[in-house]
């Protein structure tokens, strides 16, 4: 059965499925993989005895062993520049970043060999590694828990970066970086982690509406990266978002009645520039939202994508609702995402014009 017809058959019409959060759905995805590959190993601080700061890796393993599944020293360089020896090696490495905002000293392993290994080894040797971290907002976590860095690693030549909105997805894609033989960056929305939200309505002390869990099927199952995800099928606007912005922006288009072409980009690098094209061909016009600083952020680089494939099918500029260009707040955390008033006036902005 296809991912389409997966996701849109009856659930007695699936094979045996589940209904999980995010969190869930990539323990799934881990427990999966190792069953099926005896060369993949998660490694990471905190995730094995304790399973992870979030729980991701809960119960792997007491099932897989401490030789698969093993805490490390707290030196995110070192993580990843044993990974990077262990996928040259024939392993499949998952090694886990506590938060994405503690990346940055394997930044040097990341780009300097990871990501060249294929290159300059002329292709005898790969480094089929997948980094698990989770980013964003959502937990109050100020300037060192809630940074979106994903446009640092779009930029480099090599890498792939991964970027779920929903647990079928998040499991889906993570099976597929895994089996994948160059390094990914895959990067968990950690303010969905436990169930995707409908944005916030000025105020987080007002309830937050729960969306249903995914259903997510059995065992092995896989999403091709590069593939966008098509949420709400509409001729007025194209919106692309990915990670927890999804969920924001189709909660505000059904609140102000908009038929929008929503994508769900889940790839950043490979992107899905196919289907952002013919999207925008047919509505004429584009709204890019992500929780991320602005200036170069990677709406940055999907404006100018939009602008060179569709210009002479644009009927108003491009817009972007993102992050600000500030250190992220903690007491304003809200304020500082992208919500319903901000892609509200943006989308009226553009659908006046």
């Amino acid at each position: 059965m296809s991912e389409a017809q997966t996701k849109n058959a009856p659930v007695s019409e699936q094979d045996a499925t589940r209904r999980l959060n995010m969190i869930e759905a990539i323990n799934d995805a881990l427990d999966v993989s190792m069953a099926k590959d005896p060369d993949v190993v998660v490694m990471g601080e905190d995730v094995g005895y304790f399973g992870g700061v979030f729980r991701c890796t809960a119960g792997l393993q007491d099932k897989y062993g401490k030789t698969r599944v093993f805490d490390t020293p707290i030196s995110e360089c070192g993580i990843i520049a044993v990974a990077v020896g262990m996928g040259a090696y024939g392993l499949r490495p998952v090694p886990e970043i506590q938060f994405a905002d503690y990346i940055y000293p394997g930044l040097d392993q990341l780009i300097s060999e990871a990501a060249r290994l294929r290159y300059r080894s002329a292709g005898e040797y790969i480094a089929p590694m997948t980094v698990r971290s989770p980013f964003g907002g959502g937990i109050f976590g100020g300037q060192t828990h809630s940074q979106s860095p994903e446009a640092i690693f779009t930029h480099v030549s090599g890498l792939k970066t991964v970027i779920p909105s929903t647990p079928y997805d998040a499991k889906g894609l993570l099976i597929s970086a895994i089996e994948d033989n160059d390094p990914v960056i895959f990067f968990e929305p950690k303010r969905i982690y436990n169930g995707p939200f409908s944005g916030y309505y000025d105020k987080p002390a007002q309830p937050w509406k729960r969306f249903d869990e995914s259903v997510v099927p059995e065992g092995h199952y896989s999403i091709p990266l590069g593939k966008a995800r098509r949420v709400t099928e509409g001729d007025r606007v194209t919106i692309l978002a990915y990670g927890t912005m999804v969920h924001v922006v189709e909660e505000v288009c059904k609140q102000k009645g908009i038929e929008a072409d929503i994508l769900d980009l889940r790839t950043l690098v490979p992107l899905d520039i196919e289907a952002i094209e013919a999207s925008v061909e047919r509505t004429g016009r584009c709204l890019i939202v992500h929780e991320a600083t602005r200036t170069s952020g990677f709406g940055a680089e999907l404006s100018a994508l939009v602008t060179e494939r569709c210009f002479y099918h644009l009927e108003a500029p491009v817009e972007r609702v993102t992050g600000f260009d500030t250190p992220y707040p903690h007491s304003l955390e809200w304020a500082y995402f992208p919500g319903p008033i901000r892609i509200g006036e943006a989308l009226d902005k553009i659908l006046a014009e």
